[in-house]
């Protein structure tokens, strides 16, 4: 956001910090389950050998139509979570959206493969910001970018397991079977969820006391520090430049995020000249790696030097940098390596980005703001797969869609240079606030 102070550390380090062996890892491996039921499709797309008769425009769609409905229930997600319970809203949700993704496995046609897909976003929309909101009661925001990153390093540790798991599992069944199977885990994980998680640290039974109370004083003070939003109404909340803003920036950067995320195993196998999916599912876990490794590094340099806004434009930068070379560049070795390039450029924002919105805004406005966020930059979703299909089969090369989802990046860039800059905004002040009371 600004070049404020570091965000200050701990004052209480003697106190244990179970919750982050509790609270992460089974958020964590609940959204990896997620992650893989929308991602499975970039693997098995290239090997459905004409099932469905889907062009490159209408695989595109196939991808892109789940963020159609995952907009619908962000907002009414996020206010359940903050109002009613986030444990149980992410609870419901994994039930509906397990079936969701069993059930795509059975369609008959391309029409009803992009119904499937679509009632799978609807259902996986509201999941996202309830754990935001889940995370805000759990941890301050001098930790909040490490918490948000090691829940959010599901996203590429998915890619890491579960693409050559779904390869390995092409090779010896149906795409169709596929997608059932791998709509059960969430179905079996929503039992430990519900057993294992609690909405705010003095309803746990594993956490001790002192670090209940250290918790829940440091998010005390923390709301404290932050300025009033008008008259404290949701409609105040989103009029606000800066939620503006993070809106565009988050819409051009997921449409750059998602547009190389499906098209991926579609590079790896053109590169490996057709190899067989468990050849190509491992290859694409590489990325994922580098991605993972570079995620965590870059939320830890936020948390400690508060500069939240550099550490979600600089990745963006290299990742342009390393999309375009990647165009231009031949042999399988260079382009490989600069697709691991691009995908930790495009994976390393996301714990300082989503920090962002607590640090603006009071717990009782933040929730719709990032359902907000999340539903209207999610659109991104549908339009960076659909256009680099449409552009590849327009062009008959994927250069040109890389080369636009370059243009998109570039755009999220400039909003989160500009459009953030705030030298003596309320962002400073509570950095100051909070360093003062170190």
């Amino acid at each position: 956001m600004t070049d404020a102070r570091p965000i200050p550390q701990p004052p209480s380090p003697a106190i244990p910090a179970k919750r982050w062996a509790y609270v992460i890892p089974v958020a964590a491996i609940m959204y990896m389950l997620a992650y893989l039921d929308r991602n499975n499709v970039s693997v098995i797309l290239p090997y459905m050998h004409g099932d469905l008769e889907l062009s490159n425009a209408d695989k595109g769609l196939v991808g892109g139509i789940f963020f159609v409905g995952y907009v619908f229930l962000q907002i009414p997600a996020a206010i359940l979570a903050q109002r009613w319970s986030a444990r149980k809203t992410v609870l419901l949700l994994m039930v509906a959206w397990g079936l969701a993704a069993s059930l795509s496995g059975l369609v008959q046609s391309k029409s009803q493969f992009y119904a499937a897909r679509f009632v799978l976003g609807f259902f996986e929309g509201g999941v996202w910001p309830a754990v935001l909101i889940l995370l805000a009661s759990w941890f301050p925001l001098r930790e909040r970018a490490r918490a948000n990153a090691l829940w959010m390093a599901c996203l590429p540790l998915s890619s890491v397991f579960m693409a050559p798991l779904s390869g390995w599992m092409l090779d010896h069944a149906s795409w169709r079977w596929v997608l059932v199977l791998q709509g059960v885990p969430p179905l079996v994980w929503a039992v430990v969820w519900w057993f294992a998680v609690a909405d705010r640290p003095a309803q746990a039974r594993w956490i001790s006391r002192a670090e209940a109370d250290d918790v829940e004083r440091s998010i005390a003070a923390d709301e404290a520090a932050k300025p009033p939003a008008g008259s404290g109404s949701y409609l105040d909340a989103v009029k606000q430049k800066s939620v503006l803003v993070l809106i565009g920036v988050y819409f051009f950067w997921i449409t750059g995020f998602y547009g190389f995320n499906l098209w991926l195993p579609s590079v790896v196998k053109e590169l490996t000249h057709n190899g067989s999916s468990t050849e190509v599912g491992l290859l694409t876990a590489v990325p994922f790696t580098v991605a993972l490794v570079v995620m965590i590094a870059n939320a830890a340099w936020s948390d400690r030097t508060g500069r939240r806004r550099q550490a979600v434009a600089v990745p963006l930068v290299v990742g342009i940098a390393a999309l375009l070379l990647g165009q231009a560049v031949d042999g399988a070795l260079p382009r490989m390596l600069l697709l691991c390039v691009t995908a930790a450029a495009v994976y390393a924002p996301y714990g300082p980005f989503w920090a962002i919105p607590g640090q603006l805004l009071r717990f009782e406005v933040v929730a719709v703001a990032m359902g907000l966020i999340n539903a209207l930059g999610n659109l991104g979703g549908f339009a960076g797969p659909y256009l680099v299909g449409w552009l590849t089969d327009a062009t008959g090369s994927s250069v040109t869609g890389f080369a636009v989802l370059s243009g998109f990046l570039a755009v999220a860039v400039a909003l989160v240079t500009l459009g953030l800059r705030t030298g003596t905004g309320p962002v400073r002040q509570l950095s100051e606030q909070t360093a003062e009371g170190a």
